[in-house]
This record gives C-alpha cells, structure tokens and sequence, in this order.
C-alpha cells in the first residue's frame, strides 16, 4: 500500500510541475494553413491590425478567417498550394481551424485594447519578430507568466497591483 501511495505521489507531483511550468506552451501545433506573414506584411504592405481588426478595439485581438482573407483572396492571386487551401475555404464558407497558440490563464486578466492601444506595447513585445516569420505561429513565442507580465509594468512603471490583472 506504501509502495503505490508513493508512487501516486511522484505522478501528483509530476503533473504539478508540468501545468506550473507551462509544458502545454511547448507543445507545437500545426495550423491548416502556413501563413506567412512576412509575405502579408512585406510584400502586400498591410500592418497587424489590417487583419487582426480587433486588437485596437477589444479586449481579444482575434484571428483572421475567411471573412478579412476573402477581401484579397476571394480568387487565387498565386499558383500556392497554401493559397488554395484558403480559396477551398473561402469558397465553402467555412471557417479555417486555426488553433490559438497565444493565451492568458483564466484567472488573469489583459486586454489587447489598454495594452496596445493605451499602453503602445508594440505587438512583437509579446508576439516575436512576426515580420519576419514565413510560418504560422506552431507554439508561443515566449511564455506568458506573471513574471514577464510583472517585468513589463514595472518597466513601463504600470501598476502591479494584484487587482490590476485578477478579477
């Protein structure tokens, strides 16, 4: 009976260090389409919020789907296999299944509104290098924790408050 309680116990111990040290941010996704973004920023001239529409506005930035792509990409521009694969969803009006890679624990609050908008933290503060990045985001490009979180405010001399973040 010892013998299995302390092997419970190192399997407890196990899964708790795996959820507080984010293992689940190290996993890599693959999205349904490989968007580059370096070609969207650079070669087309358009700028982070021409497609992630709410990210001045609310408190989500959203991901881009078929209703922003459609406004350049209601026909093929390219002979890309990737671009077809947007066609075929633009044309079957069904949503592409990205999977958010980027995310904030439920018990902590941030809105992309204060932190851009109000703040001017510049999207590659949280988001990397993205005009350089010819591949879709696979995993996070850095942990969010309360660590970095409390770094910048005191940087930017922003409130710490608990209350500040925890609702």
């Amino acid at each position: 009976m010892k013998k299995h309680s302390a092997m419970y116990s190192i399997i407890f111990a196990t899964l708790c260090a795996l959820i507080v040290t984010g293992c689940s941010e190290s996993v890599k996704h693959t999205q349904p389409i490989l968007y580059n973004h370096k070609k969207h920023l650079e070669d087309a001239g358009l700028n982070c919020f021409d497609c992630h529409t709410r990210v001045l506005t609310h408190e989500k930035a959203s991901i881009p789907n078929i209703g922003i792509c459609k406004g350049c990409h209601e026909k093929p521009m390219t002979e890309s296999k990737e671009e077809k694969k947007l066609v075929d969803y633009i044309q079957k009006n069904q949503p592409i299944p990205w999977i958010q890679v980027h995310r904030v624990p439920d018990h902590a609050y941030f809105s992309h509104r204060r932190h851009v908008t109000i703040g001017k933290v510049a999207c590659l503060t949280c988001h990397g290098n993205v005009p350089e990045m010819t591949h879709p985001f696979s995993k996070p490009y850095l942990t969010i924790n309360m660590a970095f979180c409390i770094d910048c405010h005191a940087k930017n001399q922003v409130n710490t408050d608990c209350a500040t973040c925890h609702r």
